[in-house]
């Protein structure tokens, strides 16, 4: 019986390597999901918000349209408009129309949003590499690499 069999409690045999593979990614990704949910709640932001912010911190002062947002993103968002209001509700980015064509939407990081990602950069640091610093880095470009060519299996 493997790991994850008895983790989840599963009696029966995964159908296939690559299932019990993919499930494997599925819960590791989900437990790290989960501490890092409950560390940006502390701050009142999602995972989500906060890559945002960080890819507008990235863009400067000229910002970038919602749509390049939504290609920059590590998670897809569906809906970027929706989710720089939210931001901009609190005062962590703002929102502009672009001048040389009014259906584009600019969003830039607003000195409170710097400031607050200054604030969690480290701790989010700090408990990435809690979460996997026991892996060491050998392993670890290993898992980048494995990663990336289950990435480029998808597109």
């Amino acid at each position: 019986m493997s790991k994850l069999q008895s983790e989840i409690r599963q009696s029966q045999p995964f159908g296939s390597l690559e299932e019990e593979a993919l499930q494997a990614l599925a819960r590791a990704n989900d437990q790290i999901q989960r501490h890092f949910d409950e560390f940006f709640k502390r701050y009142a932001l999602t995972g989500t918000q906060y890559n945002a912010l960080r890819i507008l911190r990235g863009a400067g002062e000229t910002g970038l349209p919602c749509s390049e947002i939504g290609q920059r993103m590590i998670t897809r968002d569906p809906d970027i408009t929706r989710l720089l209001a939210r931001l901009e509700q609190r005062g962590l980015c703002t929102r502009v129309r672009e001048e040389k064509d009014r259906r584009v939407i600019l969003g830039r990081i607003a000195p409170s949003g710097l400031k607050l990602l200054r604030e969690i950069d480290q701790p989010v640091q700090d408990l990435g590499r809690r979460l996997v610093s026991q892996m060491g880095e050998t392993r670890l470009r290993s898992l980048i690499r494995i990663l990336d060519q289950i990435r480029d299996g998808t597109k």
